[in-house]
Parts: structure tokens; sequence; C-alpha cells
């Protein structure tokens, strides 16, 4: 595990942004596995920046995202595929049909499934995986449970995890229910984990999930078992390991 505490937002945003630009800059090729979520905002600024300024290209790049809500349209302004184009997809040369993110409207849910599924298998590997943390210790939307599931699959969402989203939206009411998200397997095949975690209200679950005992009642703390985990922490959130 290589862990990077940052004493400012800026500065972990550029931290992160770097990696995965030098990692394009080297492989054109490469396959990226994206996250959503406050989490990633900045550092997709930075990308932005950098592909502005002629730094990298994305144009032979291929994207997979974790996950995406059951049930609202892809125009919603809290849907997923809106949020992608609003904070890095209509700012950067990568091609429409390049960028893979669930389609939680699909009339066969679990057709959609394997459909994801298979578009995984067929890229081979995700050279890069960036993640959050939920405040339960999910990844993706894998939730806590008594076992996890490998392969794209649909979820149930906790109490915890809708109420930690109802910021973006109205109400609690408007939260959904359900995603579909790319399972534990899958996120532990890519090549690289890079894990972003900010604010002191996550410091104790990034320290559980990386430092605990291994359990899937803590999704995050499979992570440690990654050969190559690259976590990059603010300085609230990464308190607890200094």
């Amino acid at each position: 595990m290589n862990l990077h505490i940052f004493q400012n937002q800026q500065e972990l945003n550029e931290a992160g942004a770097g990696i995965i630009t030098s990692l394009v800059q080297m492989q054109p090729k490469a396959v990226l596995g994206l996250a959503t979520g406050g989490t990633p905002v900045g550092i997709y600024e930075e990308l932005v920046k950098a592909y502005q300024k002629g730094r990298v290209s994305f144009k032979q790049v291929t994207t997979f995202n974790l996950d995406e809500y059951v049930g609202l349209a892809e125009d919603h302004s809290e849907s997923y595929h809106a949020y992608m184009q609003q904070h890095l997809f209509a700012h950067i040369d990568l091609p429409a049909e390049s960028a893979h993110i669930p389609n939680g409207n699909a009339p066969d849910l679990e057709a959609e499934c394997e459909r994801f599924n298979q578009l995984l298998d067929d890229a081979k590997q995700i050279d890069l995986q960036i993640l959050g943390l939920g405040h339960n210790g999910h990844i993706g939307f894998n939730e806590p449970d008594d076992s996890l599931i490998s392969g794209t699959h649909r979820v149930e969402l906790k109490d915890e995890t809708r109420e930690a989203n109802a910021r973006y939206f109205d109400s609690i009411e408007d939260v959904p229910t359900h995603a579909l998200t790319m399972g534990v397997g899958t996120i532990l095949k890519a090549k690289t984990i890079l894990l972003i975690v900010r604010g002191a209200d996550k410091a104790e679950i990034v320290h559980r999930a990386l430092t605990g005992p291994i359990t899937t009642e803590v999704p995050a703390t499979l992570l440690q078992t990654h050969p190559h985990l690259v976590v990059l922490l603010d300085a609230e959130a990464g308190r607890l390991f200094e």
C-alpha cells in the first residue's frame, strides 16, 4: 500500500490527476475505472485542465463507471451519466462510445448487468480504478453484507448510504433505493487502485478499512489484499495515520 496524506485539497487533486495523466501519457489506450460523488470532482477538474493545456489526450482511452442509480433518467441532474458529462466527458476528447456507464433504466436489469460484465471482460483488465469510500465502508455501491458479489449486479442501498447521498437531492424520499454497481471482484482485478478519501467524517472508516480485519461487513477492507493500492487522503481523513 502506497499512502499519501496531503495538507490541502489542491495538492491532493493535482497528485490524483497526475497519476492518471501519467498513465494515459504512457498508455494512450489505457482502461480507466471512474468514480462519482464529491470526492473525485477536483481531480476531474485537474484532468480537464491538463487536456486543455495539451498535456494529455483521451481519444484512445476506454472508461468504465463503477455504478449508476436505478430509475433515474440519464439526463436527471443527479444521475451519474449527467455527473460524468458535467465534470469530465463534456470537456475532453474521450469518444462517447468509449465511455461505459451501467444503464439504470434498462428494461431488464439482470441483462444489463450481464452486458456490462461482457464489456468489462472484452476490455480484459482495468488499468487504474478510482475509488471513493462510503461512511459504512462500501466501495462502488457494494454495501456491507455477509457475502459480496464479484460481478456487476443490482443492489439495495443501505439507509446510511441514502442518507449520505440525500444532500444531492431535494429530500431523502427522492434518493433512489437501488443501484447497479460493479462488483468487488471486478474492482480488485484492476492493475492499480487509486483510493481517494477526504474529510474528518471518513477518518475512522478509512483507518479501519486499511488496518482492520478483512471482512465483507466492511467491503473496503478487501483492498488490503490488492498488490498495487495507492491511497490519497486529506489531512482530516488521514489524522489517525499520523
